[in-house]
């Protein structure tokens, strides 16, 4: 059976970051069904993301994450488990489970770095959009 929705779940902190990456991932798309869902950060992503794996309803799920230094030194740990996590998750669906999870060397809340990563953030929404839809090629041509 191939699905055509998709689970975009996205991590609150930076939402006005994070959220561009769901506006790429719908541009890329188009009228395809994108089912989106609000954690409060992005060490809550992975077992979602492995929930709704499990489910047989999706084509893929994405993670979207702004992790940033915070002044203590963690988020490459974070950002790095979330990832792992992502990875463990879409080998125990076997579902694609894509990554935009994203943790910058430097990070200050200025309005061009701001803008620089919404951007940045809509340009990686769109290719786990062309991912999603690459993998689910492959993997039917596979199976067929």
């Amino acid at each position: 059976m191939t699905h055509t929705c998709y689970a975009l779940i996205k991590a609150n902190w930076h939402a006005d970051i994070v959220d561009q990456a769901l506006d790429g991932f719908r541009a890329a798309i188009g009228d395809a069904g994108i089912d989106v869902f609000d954690v409060p950060g992005a060490f809550e992503i992975p077992l979602l993301a492995r929930d709704l794996a499990r489910t047989g309803r999706y084509a893929a799920v994405i993670g979207a994450a702004f992790v940033v230094d915070g002044g203590i030194y963690r988020h490459d740990f974070v950002a790095a488990t979330v990832v792992e996590g992502l990875m463990r998750a879409q080998m125990d669906a076997g579902v694609p489970v894509l990554s935009v999870v994203l943790t910058p060397h430097n990070y200050q809340e200025t309005a061009a770095l701001t803008a620089f990563f919404r951007a940045h953030f809509a340009l990686k929404g769109r290719e786990a959009a062309d991912a999603a839809i690459a993998v689910a090629r492959v993997r039917a041509a596979v199976a067929a």
